[in-house]
């Protein structure tokens, strides 16, 4: 079997990847370049302007090549007959008329080449910024429970670090074709001379470009395969060296764990990495050599042409200089077909992210979406409730049966991993129920629009994102399209306590809180809380939901932050989960949840009476303060 056959195999074959997959072959290469009409069309609808501008200026910087040969023939060839004149007789001017000329071009092309490089940066910027925002949107119309599937996350990953490397792409497209017809006009007059040199072109550079091509595919497979430990590599070097983990680091001593980690998944890439780059060099010189023994096979050709006289000194320049030129070309366009071919792959996973759906969604058209209740009238049931994660065999809850009343204060107990939080995510339908279902007035709430459901619910998790904005933008979190209602954001903070905080800001209002800029001030635990519950009266909803609402606060704090809480919610539907017993006493009715199931539910002197397992809980509590 000869080497090239071989070679050929090798490369067509299948091997998978790092993580397993199989590896893209050149079939599927080719296959990819599908995506790139829909790229085009996002570039077009992106400024169809600066695209327009961008491929007249390439077109007519894809025909100075082959002009400015031309010329530089006729100035050869001028030479060369004036040479041949008597001293007397010659006239500089037509070589002179000609080197303007050639002057002439070189400046244009130059000229030519800052424009396109000018609209290339304009319409990259562009592009990155539109598909960055896009990328935003989309992400927001998804379920909770996608961003809560390492499959899921490693799409957003890559989507999300391709979005500037697009610009690149497009660049690479349009040189493409401006290349293309840079070539189309060489060759006509290389064909004209002796249509055996393209083939001989072909010969040359053909075999750099497999090569290439098979060690692009490696490299894809291997970034590919690599994307989840890539993933946990920027998460150690970020946690190795921030403000936000300094204190744990220091205290556990974990510097050292995090680093050997790190090491060892750096180390892992790099040796991979390295064979791969090591074998890449050595193929890519012997190659070039190929290349090289072609073009001055040609060169050989084209001289002996010339020496017989059967072409002038400036055709021999011109087809010595179309050949290289061609070559130049033709290797640039097949080593860019490399990278646009990665490109494409790459766009798969791209438009891969775009094409995912959200479940939760308003009803179709021509689905009747049923009007929200304002106010609420009866409240909502729990009809016979299941939920399940994705990709878990676990029950999260399991036949729950209950009703949340209109104008009721529940509390709801457990352990950790109950699912209470998972109870409340339900109920502001960020999941659905795997099985059973939630009525709102008598109604499922899927004929609900989700959107219009959740300007009704305010909710504080615990987990509550510290915002790094100024302390007013901070609460007007809850209602964003009131953040310029100073009034109304001053009053969220007076109802939630967190007016006692901003005041003490440099600031106040307009203090940015969190260390990540300049000029920012951080915030103890229990201070960060307040901006949080500000955000949930910011809200004034029908149904408010605090999950650990005091968790950070001190007793005095906590005592005011829940006096102020029951004074609020008069007349609305409340939800809260705490630990603290103290707490959910004050509330209509406790629902105990254990392993995700109902055990009971009453108020708090009904329960204690019933001695069952939140007379049990609160005992256990209650000893702690004996």
């Amino acid at each position: 079997m000869s080497f090239w056959t071989t070679f050929l195999q090798r490369i067509s074959a299948k091997r998978p990847r790092p993580d397993g997959k199989p590896a893209v072959t050149v079939r599927e290469r080719f296959s990819a370049l599908k995506n790139l009409p829909e790229f085009l069309r996002l570039i077009w609808q992106t400024s169809p302007g600066l695209t327009l501008g961008n491929i007249a200026l390439r077109l007519v910087r894809a025909a100075l090549p082959v002009a400015m040969l031309y010329v530089g023939q006729l100035i050869l060839d001028a030479v060369v007959t004036l040479s041949r004149q008597p001293a007397a007789e010659r006239s500089l001017t037509p070589a002179l008329t000609l080197v303007a000329l050639e002057f002439g071009l070189a400046i244009l092309s130059d000229a030519l080449g800052r424009g396109v490089a000018l609209l290339d940066s304009l319409l990259g910027d562009l592009f990155a910024n539109q598909t960055s925002i896009r990328l935003m949107e989309h992400a927001a119309e998804l379920d909770l429970d996608q961003f809560e599937d390492s499959a899921f996350y490693d799409k957003l990953e890559r989507a999300r670090r391709q979005t500037l490397s697009r610009t690149v792409l497009m660049a690479q497209v349009l040189s493409q074709a401006q290349d293309f017809i840079t070539m189309a006009f060489l060759a006509v007059g290389l064909v004209t001379f002796n249509p055996w040199l393209l083939l001989l072109l072909l010969v040359a550079v053909v075999p750099a470009f497999l090569g290439e091509s098979h060690f692009n595919e490696r490299s894809y497979s291997l970034v590919h395969g690599w994307t989840p430990e890539r993933r946990e590599l920027d998460y150690l070097r970020q946690t190795g060296a921030s403000d936000e983990t300094a204190k744990e680091v220091k205290i556990f001593g974990l510097s050292g764990f995090l680093i050997d980690r790190f090491r060892l998944l750096s180390d892992q890439f790099y040796q991979q990495n390295k064979d791969l780059v090591i074998r890449r060099a050595g193929w890519g010189t012997f190659f070039a050599a190929v290349g090289a023994a072609g073009y001055y096979a040609a060169y050989v050709y084209i001289i002996s042409q010339a020496v017989r006289g059967q072409i002038s000194v400036g055709q021999l320049t011109f087809l010595a200089g179309s050949f290289g030129r061609m070559r130049s070309l033709l290797e640039g366009i097949l080593s860019r077909f490399s990278s646009v071919a990665d490109g494409a792959l790459y766009l798969q996973d791209f438009f891969d992210f775009f094409h995912l759906q959200p479940r939760i969604r308003r009803p179709e058209t021509g689905q009747s979406v049923r009007p929200f209740p304002r106010p609420i009238r009866e409240g909502f049931t729990f009809d016979n409730v299941g939920f399940r994660y994705r990709n878990s065999e676990k029950w999260a809850l399991r036949h729950l049966n209950f009703q949340l009343r209109a104008g009721e204060k529940l509390a709801l107990v457990g352990e950790n991993g109950a699912g209470k939080t998972t109870l409340v995510k339900l109920l502001a339908r960020l999941y659905d129920p795997t099985e059973g279902r939630i009525l709102l007035d008598g109604h499922d709430l899927r004929e609900y629009d989700p959107a219009e459901l959740r300007q009704e619910i305010g909710v504080i998790f615990q987990d509550f994102v510290r915002f790094q904005l100024p302390a007013g933008q901070n609460l007007a979190v809850g209602r964003i399209e009131e953040k310029d209602n100073r009034p109304r954001i001053e009053q969220a903070a007076a109802q939630s306590l967190a007016d006692s905080v901003i005041a003490k800001l440099p600031a106040g209002y307009e203090q940015m809180i969190g260390r990540r800029f300049n000029g920012g001030v951080d915030l103890s635990g229990g201070e960060w809380q307040k901006i949080a519950l500000g955000r949930a009266y910011m809200r004034d909803a029908q149904l408010l939901i605090l999950d650990e609402p005091t968790a950070a606060l001190d007793a005095r704090a906590e005592y005011e932050v829940f006096q102020r809480f029951k004074e609020l919610t008069q007349g609305k539907t409340a939800v809260l989960i705490s630990h603290r017993f103290s707490t959910v006493r004050m509330a209509d009715r406790i629902l105990v949840i254990e392993h995700g199931q109902f055990v009971e539910l009453g108020s708090h002197q009904e329960l204690l009476a019933r001695g069952g397992r939140y007379a049990e809980l609160f005992q256990l509590q209650a000893a702690g303060y004996q």
